[in-house]
């Protein structure tokens, strides 16, 4: 099954040959911006008035819907997901409507002609309050193209353009960034984009650009059949009914996210600084990119700038360029270098093959000119020697006169160079192994060697000596080069699996404490786990790995024993006598009371059950430390603390046990039995008093003889007043029943039931 990815991916790659796909609906938004600029302030009416402009871009080749003319935009106030309805800007007409130009300045580069744009502008003027928080304005509308790349359901995808008037920036008549310059309409694929996408900001803050998400709104709801196109889902959403904040738009993972809206190697990216967009796409297709310019005034953010718009990757590289596989290339001109072989294949490698009509190549052999027609070529010489040739693509074609390219060549023709060299080495014992190098070349001696010793090494020597590290089958190469530049290349294996001149080992200590985990460090070179390792470590056990672990359980003092054997039978065996030495160790443990202490019951005893032990440190957590057996510590707060336990023996050893406390807030309160709210400020409401720490979920009601609900609150510093739901109407005196529900610090649910008398 074709991946959805690779689906949308042929989709695409069709459609670019004919970029403006025939849409019915109102598929034709492909991007916008909106800016502000501050008219006037009125510190009297603390008011504000700006003008907005909002920019929208259009598929002028989709046969999709013209601009909205007039268009509707809403005003919103609030911030992040919170945001109230103002009121509707109804009746904007749209102006100064043009044509973006899509040409290039290069007449080799193929534009498809079914690519356009068109912007528009809706510009008014609104007068705010100042108030501190923020306002939005906004434009929805549906929808994008089908052919888009990088988002999922592109043809149901709508567009939000917003612009929002921080607290901050209404209180300065701050004016919005504006961007200098749109993005090229069309953007060759394989070919490097620098384009600047920076923007001006008149009062002087400091911008950062970044990629970010380009909002979505509204559907396809009433684009073809009767319904709501005015609805949330419709192709013009209704101001009033779809307020912020809007969906972002979703792009088609894994491929493409918002930081990486676009195929290419290297990936397209935005410089945060400069606002420069570098890359270069590597595949076909439309792409939704959205880009954010955060506007900073003494380090605040006052504003952001938003921008939503679509690239077109498309084929538009230079017609043809000709190239051809070459021993070394200075812009036309080529050499081609062959080593003892009179018959030379030519790899033509010219692009692109879709602009080149004809091929001619004009080889001079001794004054007698060949000619051939073919992309690829092969020639016989008749000798050795220098030839001249030629290479023109699209020869003798006026109409493509400006897109042909020439490659002059020069072919030489070299005797032959033959590589070949032998070594000998000890195969048991450890040392170097001595290289004899026998290349010859009809050219002459050989002047140049480049020797590399499988992945360990390499040397410039003729006859180079060369000890390796590792044991193991290796690989040398040897390269040789004559004053041609000719070069020949042969490959032996050296079977190196000696057995060190000197076994050493390392152990982690030498002196352990018991029980000792003694890691040994075999050190010994060459060797690898190829080989055969046969440990005795005096206490009866053994090993057969590289660098083992013993653990020494008992006390005293070890001799330790290492036999090596090499993959071809060499061995050797060295003897470390009374190598490691095992001394006593304590055990540390302790325990203390009370088991579960809290915030009220907060002195917690300490008492020691180690063995061995001559000296003790406590640790309670970073709060303080104790150096006697039996130590006590009062904890002041909350939490849970790590107390550790640090006991030495005489031989010099330690042991450490821990053990984590936790100290718990706990809740305690009462309540009244009565209260009388007569505001004397005395007993005035009915509350809960106490301790509360810790407590979370917290419910009081307060119910009549007839079990009616008459007070309710989450907060456990508001009491009763005596009222019917605080509706300001006095409740009759007598006794209610009140409930109390919360959860406390462990976690557990508690309830509270009771009675209370209302005096008067």
């Amino acid at each position: 099954m074709i991946s959805r990815f690779l689906h949308r991916l042929i989709i695409a790659c069709v459609v670019l040959s004919f970029i403006g796909i025939n849409e019915i609906n109102a598929l034709h938004i492909i991007g916008g911006d909106v800016v502000y600029k501050c008219i006037s302030t009125d510190s009297m009416r603390k008011e504000v008035r700006y003008e907005i402009t909002f920019t929208m871009y259009r598929d002028s080749k989709s046969n999709g819907a013209n601009f909205d003319d007039p268009a509707n935009f809403g005003v919103y106030r609030g911030s992040g997901n919170n945001w109230n309805f103002v009121r509707t800007i109804a009746g904007i007409r749209v102006q100064e409507i043009r044509d973006i130009d899509v040409s290039t300045n290069n007449p080799c580069v193929l534009v498809p002609v079914n690519v356009g744009v068109q912007s528009g502008r809706y510009v008014f003027q609104i007068t705010l309050p100042i108030i501190d928080q923020n306002y939005l304005i906004s434009f929805q509308r549906c929808c994008r193209n089908n052919t888009i790349l990088n988002l999922v359901d592109p043809g149901g995808t709508g567009a939000a353009f917003t612009t929002e008037i921080t607290s901050d920036a209404q209180k300065t008549c701050n004016n919005s960034p504006t961007f200098n310059n749109f993005p090229p309409v069309v953007i060759c694929v394989n070919r490097p984009i620098n384009f600047n996408h920076s923007a001006s900001d008149i009062d002087g803050d400091s911008l950062v650009y970044e990629f970010c998400a380009p909002l979505t709104a509204g559907g396809t709801d009433g684009a073809t059949t009767p319904g709501s196109p005015t609805s949330c889902t419709g192709v013009t959403p209704s101001p009033q009914i779809c307020i912020p904040p809007y969906d972002e738009v979703t792009f088609l993972a894994p491929n493409f996210s918002f930081l990486r809206p676009m195929a290419g190697n290297p990936v397209v990216t935005i410089n945060s600084q400069t606002g420069i967009i570098e890359g270069s796409p590597n595949i076909l297709g439309q792409y939704v990119v959205g880009v954010c310019v955060k506007e900073y005034r003494n380090g605040k953010l006052i504003g952001t700038l938003r921008r939503d718009f679509q690239f077109n990757v498309t084929t538009c590289e230079v017609a043809v360029t000709a190239d051809l596989k070459a021993s070394a290339k200075t812009q036309s001109e080529y050499t081609v270098n062959s080593c003892g072989e009179f018959t030379i294949d030519f790899l033509n490698l010219s692009t692109d093959v879709r602009y080149i009509q004809n091929y001619y190549w004009e080889f001079d052999i001794k004054g007698k000119i060949e000619i051939y027609n073919s992309r690829n070529v092969s020639v016989t010489f008749p000798g050795l020697g220098s030839y001249k040739a030629t290479m023109i693509l699209n020869k003798d074609l006026p109409a493509l006169s400006e897109c042909s390219d020439t490659a002059t060549i020069t072919v030489n023709v070299y005797p032959s160079i033959n590589t070949d060299f032998e070594f000998a080495y000890d195969t048991c014992v450890a040392g170097p192994v001595v290289f004899n190098d026998n290349s010859t070349s009809g050219a002459g001696p050989v002047l140049k060697w480049m020797w590399k010793f499988d992945n360990e090494g390499v040397s410039q020597n003729q006859n180079p000596v060369f000890e390796f590290d590792k044991p193991g089958l290796k690989a040398v190469r040897l390269i040789a080069e004559d004053v041609n530049l000719c070069k020949d290349t042969l490959i032996r294996n050296v079977n190196y699996f000696p057995v060190p001149s000197l076994i050493i080992i390392e152990p982690n200590t030498f002196t352990g404490c018991q029980p000792a985990n003694i890691f040994f460090d075999n050190l010994s070179t060459p060797i690898d786990d190829t080989y055969k390792f046969e440990w005795q470590f005096g206490d009866g056990n053994t090993s057969n790995v590289l660098s083992p672990t013993n653990t020494y359980t008992e006390t005293g003092t070890y001799t330790v024993v290492l036999k090596l054997i090499s993959p071809i039978g060499c061995e050797t065996t060295k003897t470390w006598p009374n190598l490691i030495k095992v001394v006593p160790s304590p055990v540390a443990g302790f325990s203390y009371t009370p088991e579960t202490p809290d915030l009220y019951n907060n002195n917690v005893s300490f008492i020691d059950e180690s063995s061995g032990a001559v000296a003790y440190l406590w640790k309670f957590d970073s709060l303080g430390v104790s150096l006697i057996q039996n130590p006590s510590y009062t904890f002041r707060d909350t939490g849970v603390f790590n107390i550790s336990q640090i006991v030495l023996h005489p031989s010099g050893c330690s042991d450490t046990a821990t053990a984590m406390i936790s100290i718990y807030p706990l809740v305690k309160f009462f309540m009244p039995n009565a209260f009388t709210p007569n505001n004397d400020g005395l007993n005035d409401e009915f509350i809960p008093k106490g301790s509360f720490v810790g407590l979370r979920n917290f419910n009081f009601t307060i119910w009549n003889r007839w079990g009616d609900r008459i007070f309710e609150t989450d907060d456990f510093t508001i009491g009763w007043n005596g009222q019917r739901n605080n509706t300001g109407e006095t409740a009759s005196p007598g006794v209610y029943a009140y409930l109390i529900e919360y959860i406390d610090p462990l976690g557990e649910k508690k309830i509270l039931k009771g009675q209370c008398t209302l005096l008067r």
